[in-house]
């Protein structure tokens, strides 16, 4: 597979970058795409479409990463997805891999949700050979949460969300698999090694940095909060990662 064989989008994020990462160490070197242009990467934007034929021109295989889950989520994440496919299939791509996210279906009421389950449902209906992966929360963005939280006198979570985060660098070797392999169509879903609810990952924190701080348990009212208390974005059955929560921490704080 050469140079000009793989794209990957969204490729300067958290899990984007671990995926070129990934692809480097199997001898496969990833084309970025990139809305800045950035040397390294190559022009193009999937909100307004401009550069995608140039991009996707030579791929053989996608690996989709790119999201906005804050702002213009469906035009960069749904419209985005439908003309990178479009240009995908005029180029004669051959495979496309995304990224989605554990339990959507099942947390219909969190808008951003719908917007992923509305893109999964864009690459199904395409005629470009697909693999979908949803994988559970990373834990990069778990830690910029609780620094967030960090942030306050008297750190506030909700009571009973229990989650299942795993390394980004764990989902990305996963992607790589697959998008190495043949389309699979729904992959097996993935998920970390544990499954914690929010007050015990915040006090993993704590400790491992060594930092006191009072936490205030609540409980959240409303649809969303109750699919959350239910496990609706775990998958227990499909524990993938084996890197814990505290072990990331050690290396990162």
């Amino acid at each position: 597979m050469s140079a000009s064989e793989v794209l990957v989008t969204g490729g300067t994020g958290v899990l984007g970058q671990r995926v070129v990462e990934r692809l480097n160490s199997t001898g496969v070197e990833a084309r970025v795409l990139s809305r800045s242009g950035r040397s390294g990467t190559v022009r193009g934007d999937l909100s307004t479409g401009e550069g995608l034929d140039l991009a996707v021109r030579g791929a053989e295989t996608i690996i989709h990463c790119a999201s906005s889950p804050f702002r213009k989520a469906r035009q960069t994440d749904v419209e985005g997805t439908k003309r990178l496919l479009e240009a995908a299939a005029t180029a004669g791509v051959s495979h496309f891999v995304y990224i989605s996210i554990v339990g959507i279906d099942r947390v219909p009421s969190y808008p951003f949700y719908r917007v992923k389950l509305e893109t999964e449902r864009v690459i199904e209906d395409s005629f470009v050979p697909y693999t979908i992966l949803r994988a559970t929360q990373f834990y990069d963005l778990v830690l910029m949460a609780i620094r967030f939280l960090e942030r306050m006198l008297v750190m506030v979570v909700p009571n009973g969300f229990p989650g299942q985060p795993m390394d980004a660098g764990e989902v990305a070797g996963r992607l790589v698999e697959l998008a190495l392999s043949e389309p699979a169509g729904r992959a097996p879903d993935i998920g970390g090694p544990e499954v914690r609810t929010v007050a015990d990952v915040v006090r993993g924190y704590l400790e491992v940095t060594g930092r006191q701080k009072t936490i205030l348990v609540f409980r959240l009212p409303g649809k969303t909060a109750r699919a959350f208390r239910e496990g609706a974005l775990t998958c227990p059955n499909n524990r993938y990662g084996e890197i814990r929560w505290e072990e990331f921490l050690r290396g990162r704080v």
